[in-house]
């Protein structure tokens, strides 16, 4: 075994202790190999024809291994140890480190290996060697030894022996070149060699330094037939080597791969883990995940050629942006992975990554066309955002996609921003587990260890200009066992990222029509409005729903109303218009709402089959004190009854506001200056107790 993964530098922060080591280790090799050495026999001819046959090939195989002129030389094996083992069983450790440094030199001065590694190499070969022959020694007679120049028939107890001291052999050199390794690159090194590969290679070729000896007993004549073995143990360990690497780098751009970046982090991981149980300084792990911002469209509008050369580009900028000891990788299409270890701060992690989108903001000349080259960056840092590789992914992961959203370039993750926390998703099973009994009447009488009530609020709609109540916004309320009253934006964010959403608007429009029908019983005939998601409108069901719940109870279809957000248009404008027109001819109203937020809402008033605009509450809160504000508003009112819509304002908290949008000719205004939203047999009190303004009675 060759270090082969140990450059012919070493970085400045790791000098003194790997060239420790090594001196350590050439001093330690050249001890054990000066006294045997110096025990070589006198006169060389003293040698048989079967040693210089051995010798010969050991340095002929390494000089010019069993590969094609310039490919790297296989790390997990070198074909010499076949031949210098026997002569070790044979003659000796004198002869065979003397023949075991004689091939790494030629190897060394054909691989331009710098001197400081020759070295290593031959003290770490001596020492194995040295460990093998004390092996032997311990069984008594040496076995395998020539006595008059003839060799001993083996019995089973001297291949025994030269088992043993194979293993001793292999344990040393690969805990030298380990412990090398360590100190060269850290623990992610080491790992990533498959043991199993070099134990079966290197196992083979010192499983044929007895049976070499044992055809040399024959006639010497035999002895180069073993290189056809010797050839096909190396290809094995060549192929397998090379699939290592292959499943270790990223083909096309040459950068570490998923594969390596998972065994490296888990490694890293681990030390800053023992660092933090032992209350040790702990610097700082940071991981960041990189997508490209419309590679797709370069993928379309050039091809897929060119797309490969701007991931190459890419791939070189990464490696410019960053440090030396941070790794680089590609998980997969154009989305990418740093792993910075051993960062002062969180700071220092944002300026990475910082550093990293600076560097991809200009543009990539390909075939002299510029093509812009941004990305959306999250970032995760070790243990504040996760004490597991996978977690510290997937949340560097949810930081790229707000990055994404907000439209970056970099975010740091917060668990904020992460719809798939731990608590999100037991809050998500909790409202699942509070779908199955029926939605209470009122969330406040909900038992204190089952999953929380559901239940609907209703918020009266009262039309300025008289004063009357007109209709009622119907608001979804979750009184929790544990965390009380969940917050509504947060409820419908937990719901509309999974299938429940559509479980929850079935069970609401079930109970909302059923309120409406009771209350037109009742004598007092209200029009109830709710909200409805994106993914509702998406399906054609929810007016299929609609229609079978207003024929069941008899509820005329002008006294429901579904509210709908510009953001639901912008997902899906075809699908969307599809399901709100068809509504429309079953005599369903549709309000947008939140309108003034959106990016085309004027665009949807001309298309869409609209009742009513709700004005949204952020600008009617600051009416009163902002003149932007109340311009807004005013606009807002006129353009919708220019365009004979209703205009309802939401948020109208005291009269002054209210003052203000009955000047401006406002239709309809809801909020806390008229009535808290309140559960249905509220509202039946509330209605008998009501008198409107007095601003409108005078």
């Amino acid at each position: 075994m060759e270090p082969a993964e140990l450059r012919n530098s070493v970085p400045p922060e790791r000098a003194v202790p790997l060239h420790l080591y090594v001196g350590a280790v050439v001093v330690a090799g050249a001890a054990v190999g000066a006294a045997p050495l110096a025990g070589l026999p006198a006169r060389l001819d003293d040698l048989p024809a079967a040693f210089w046959a051995m010798a010969a090939l050991a340095v002929l195989v390494d000089a010019r291994p069993f590969t094609p002129p310039g490919r790297w030389q296989s790390a997990a094996v070198c074909p010499s140890v076949c031949f210098t083992f026997a002569i070790l069983l044979a003659w000796g450790l004198g002869p065979a480190v003397a023949v075991q440094a004689a091939a790494v030199v030629v190897t060394s001065l054909r691989l331009r290996h710098a001197l400081w590694r020759a070295a290593f190499n031959i003290a770490q070969y001596a020492l194995a060697l040295a460990a093998a022959r004390a092996v032997t020694r311990l069984a008594g007679p040496v076995p395998f030894t020539p006595v008059d120049g003839a060799f001993p028939v083996p019995r089973w107890t001297d291949v025994a022996v030269a088992v043993l001291a194979g293993l001793a052999w292999f344990v040393v050199t690969h805990l030298a070149v380990a412990t090398a390794l360590q100190l060269r690159f850290g623990g992610g090194a080491w790992r990533a060699t498959s043991w199993a590969a070099e134990l079966l290679s290197t196992g083979a070729l010192l499983a044929l330094s007895p049976i070499l000896l044992a055809a040399a007993h024959t006639t010497p004549a035999l002895i180069p037939l073993v290189l056809v073995p010797i050839y096909a143990v190396y290809r094995m360990a060549r192929l397998s080597t090379e699939q290592d690497r292959a499943a270790a780098v990223d083909a096309l751009t040459g950068l570490a791969s998923r594969k390596a970046l998972v065994a490296e982090a888990t490694t890293q991981v681990d030390r800053h883990a023992d660092r933090v149980a032992r209350e040790a300084p702990d610097p700082h792990l940071a991981l960041v995940l990189i997508d490209l911002d419309r590679f797709k469209h370069v993928n379309d509008a050039l091809g897929h050629a060119v797309g490969d050369r701007l991931l190459v580009e890419v791939g070189h900028r990464l490696r410019r942006a960053v440090r030396p000891a941070d790794l680089v990788a590609r998980l997969g299409g154009d989305e990418f992975a740093i792993l910075a270890p051993n960062l002062p701060d969180r700071a220092a992690a944002r300026e990475l990554a910082d550093g990293i989108a600076a560097a991809l903001t200009a543009p990539v000349n390909l075939d002299g066309l510029p093509v812009d080259v941004a990305g959306s960056i999250g970032v995760a840092v070790f243990p504040e955002h996760g004490a597991d590789f996978a977690t510290l992914l997937r949340h560097a992961d949810v930081a790229m996609y707000d990055a994404k959203h907000a439209g970056g370039p970099v975010r740091v993750y917060s668990p904020e921003s992460d719809r798939n926390s731990a608590q999100r998703l037991g809050l998500l099973a909790d409202l699942r587990r509070a779908l199955t009994p029926p939605l209470a009447e009122d969330p406040s009488a909900a038992s204190a260890d089952g999953p929380g009530e559901l239940g609907m609020f209703y918020q009266p709609q009262v039309e300025v200009a008289t004063g009357a109540v007109v209709g009622v916004e119907a608001l979804l309320r979750w009184r929790h066992p544990r965390r009380g009253l969940v917050d509504p934006e947060e409820l419908i964010r937990v719901a509309e990222q999974s299938a429940v959403m559509s479980v929850l608007t079935r069970r609401v429009i079930d109970e909302v029509v059923a309120q409406v029908a009771a209350w037109q019983a009742g004598g007092t005939p209200l029009r109830a409005s709710l909200n409805v998601s994106v993914r509702d409108l998406h399906s054609g069901e929810i007016a299929d729903q609609i229609v079978d719940r207003l024929a069941r109870h008899g509820v005329p279809p002008q006294l429901l109303q579904l509210e709908i957000t510009e953001g639901a248009l912008m997902a899906d404008p075809r699908r969307v218009l599809a399901t709100i027109s068809r509504l429309d001819r079953i005599g369903v109203a549709i309000a947008l709402d939140d309108f003034g937020t959106g990016y085309s809402s004027l665009q949807h008033l001309r298309r869409l089959p609209l009742t009513e605009v709700k004005v949204d509450r952020s600008f009617v809160l600051g009416m009163a004190r902002d003149p932007d504000d109340a311009a807004i508003v005013r606009s807002i009112i006129e353009l919708a009854r220019a365009l004979g819509l209703r205009a309802v304002a939401e948020g109208v908290e005291d009269e002054a506001t209210w003052r203000l949008l009955h000047a401006a000719g406002c239709h309809v205004a809801q909020g806390w200056f008229h009535a808290r939203p309140m559960p249905p047999a509220q509202l039946v009190d509330w209605l008998a107790r009501y008198r409107p303004p007095r601003l409108v009675a005078h």
